[in-house]
């Protein structure tokens, strides 16, 4: 089962407003990438319950070359440059998929 190319990112946020502005920098992201990137499969921005300066990315594509196309975004390169005002630290893991289960017009909003 071919499960795409996966990757976790974690940042480490400078303050609570800090936080708000990150949060307002993915959501504007998020609208380039739901609408221009058919081969983002997940993108998904998560809170860390008891970490309130922590955000998780979990992102998933169908391949690398959409990884690589993503990375070229006008959206993802606004957001590359701008983070850095609010975060402090960003953790990058790549994944290899060994197997799982993909939920058919699984959505999130």
């Amino acid at each position: 089962m071919d499960v795409g190319f996966a990757l976790v990112v974690r940042f480490t946020l400078r303050d609570a407003a800090a936080a708000e502005g990150f949060d307002e920098l993915v959501s504007r992201t998020l609208e380039g990438i739901r609408q221009y990137e058919a081969g983002t499969v997940v993108y998904v921005n998560h809170r860390v319950p008891d970490e309130p300066g922590v955000r998780v990315f979990y992102e998933l594509y169908e391949s690398r070359a959409a990884f690589d196309a993503h990375e070229r975004q006008p959206h993802v390169r606004r957001f590359l440059e701008q983070r850095d005002k609010y975060v402090t630290a960003v953790e990058v893991t790549f994944l290899d998929g060994i197997g799982g289960k993909v939920a058919a017009g699984a959505a999130f909003a």
